[in-house]
């Protein structure tokens, strides 16, 4: 039993180098990020890359334009976000259908498992339907054992099959943030 518990805390520790990892083997050279505490392992992962660039952006939706812009250079790229910057994307979302550019984001999840902020719900329950309403493809990885197969799977679909697509990455995966008084 406690093998089990040491090899749950060491998958829950690693699921952002498998995301890395993943993001290579794609070939994957352009990272756009709003700083962001539940992508923070996988954004210093790319800073340090020689192979990735990462991105800082001033808003989300910045992203979805830097995504088409990489792809039509020859490159492919991802965008990490929230989902409190998923509302800010929506009328870049409709570039994803007008261009059929290979379209990946990466949403650490708020407004959900133990959510202390109630202004993070309402976006947070509605992330899903807002890019299944936009055309993208909805993906969700709520276990660090999973997340490996789930961004793959997004990934191929992506920049194989041209299907936008959103892996949700749940706040019960990235944990749970705490207000301290």
């Amino acid at each position: 039993m406690h093998a089990r518990a040491d090899e749950s805390t060491e998958q829950a520790a690693c699921w952002p180098d498998d995301i890395f990892a993943l993001l290579q083997r794609f070939d994957v050279r352009q990272v756009a990020y709003v700083p962001d505490a539940g992508h923070s392992q996988l954004i210093q992962r790319v800073l340090a890359s020689s192979t990735m660039r990462g991105i800082p952006l001033t808003t989300e939706e910045e992203g979805v334009a830097l995504l088409l812009g990489a792809w039509g250079g020859g490159q492919r790229g991802v965008l990490l976000m929230q989902s409190s910057g998923v509302g800010n994307c929506v009328n870049m979302l409709s570039l994803t259908q007008v261009f059929r550019f290979p379209f990946l984001t990466l949403v650490t999840m708020r407004g959900e498992w133990g959510e202390f902020n109630p202004w993070q719900v309402p976006m947070g329950s509605t992330t899903p339907g807002v890019f299944e309403l936009a055309g993208i493809r909805v993906l969700r990885a709520s276990h660090p054992q999973e997340v490996r197969e789930v961004v793959e799977a997004a990934a191929s679909q992506a920049y194989n099959a041209l299907t936008p697509t959103a892996v949700l990455l749940s706040q019960r995966l990235i944990g749970a943030k705490v207000f301290v008084k």
